[in-house]
């Protein structure tokens, strides 16, 4: 499990990162609500904004599917979901070639796994 937390340690300090991103380029842009018509203002936030949509529900389900799959399974999808969410976020703002479109299929594959280990387990479950 320590393999999760890190992840997740290092996925809110990328929420922190693209956070003061958006903040610094609405001060220098003065742009202080929306994107102003701006495409890089608009690429930042969708950065941010792309990355607080999905990586909560991901870690969520990673985190319910630990108890029943184990370290190396919540490992893997952990890393995965990190180096997806900067692979993403590097491609919406133009640092990483194909980054948006790898770090998306990274995600959702993260999404469709975790998920799908859930319903498994869910089925296997009694209810007493």
């Amino acid at each position: 499990m320590p393999v999760f937390f890190v992840c997740a340690g290092l996925l809110g300090l990328l929420t922190v990162a693209l956070s003061l991103h958006v903040g610094r380029l609405r001060g220098r842009k003065k742009i202080f609500l929306g994107d102003g018509g701006d495409p890089e203002m608009l690429a930042a936030i969708r950065a941010h904004a792309n990355l607080v949509e999905f990586a909560p529900l991901c870690l969520l389900l990673i985190y319910l599917a630990a108890d029943f799959y184990g370290f190396m399974v919540t490992a893997v999808l952990s890393l995965v979901l990190l180096v997806a969410r900067a692979l993403h976020a590097g491609g919406i703002l133009g640092v990483i070639p194909m980054g948006r479109f790898l770090g998306a299929t990274g995600t959702i594959v993260v999404l469709t796994v975790a998920g799908i280990l859930l319903v498994v387990a869910g089925v296997g479950l009694r209810q007493y």
